[in-house]
């Protein structure tokens, strides 16, 4: 019987065992998802974002009918997409790390989820405008696995910034995507025309 008594004590402890180290364990690798009502849009839509601290990506997903879109920023290899569904099509670009939120910082704001609610006395969000070149990306390779998975079989553009816009040369020519209260992206040119 006293060896029968050892057997259970030795289970509890490696229940217990096992259980803390899934408590502390699975913060450091888990996804951190927020949903948020998007009042950019007049309330139409709703974004979520999720954060992947294993492959450095994070996900913007924008549901609002046909007119959603869904993002995802791989800070591994320095580019986002956007794909947007009204389109059919993928626009590629190189992230801005002057102006794009760090991972760290996106991650933290995940988290503490602090992209909730707009709110008086905030910053104005970021802004940044690109040109999409009308010629269609050939191989998705460069991008990493999380834009192939993304936009593989389907039209994918390549953007670049424009430092100094002329908004004159692209009223009306733009797709404007707003990520919560951080940053607000534009899209010019005629692949994104309706």
């Amino acid at each position: 019987m006293p060896g029968h008594c050892f057997g259970e004590v030795k289970m509890k402890f490696t229940i217990v065992f096992d259980g803390l180290v899934g408590i502390f364990l699975t913060p450091a690798l888990a996804n951190y998802n927020i949903n948020v009502n998007d009042d950019n849009s007049g309330g139409s839509g709703q974004q979520s974002v999720s954060v992947n601290n294993e492959h450095n990506v994070a996900n913007v997903d924008n549901n609002n009918g046909w007119d959603s879109w869904n993002s995802v920023w791989d800070y591994e290899y320095g580019f986002a997409v956007t794909r947007l569904f009204k389109k059919k099509s993928c626009i590629v670009h190189k992230m801005n790390k002057a102006v794009m939120p760090s991972f760290q910082a996106l991650d933290t704001l995940v988290k503490e989820k602090k992209l909730q609610g707009k709110g008086r006395g905030k910053p104005s969000p970021k802004s940044l405008i690109y040109t999409v070149n009308p010629d269609k990306v050939n191989n998705l390779d460069q991008f990493g696995k999380s834009i192939i998975a993304l936009c593989k079989g389907i039209a994918t553009y390549m953007a670049e910034e424009i430092q100094e816009p002329s908004q004159i040369l692209y009223i009306g020519k733009c797709f404007n995507i707003d990520i919560y209260w951080i940053l607000n992206i534009s899209f010019c040119g005629e692949t994104v025309e309706n």
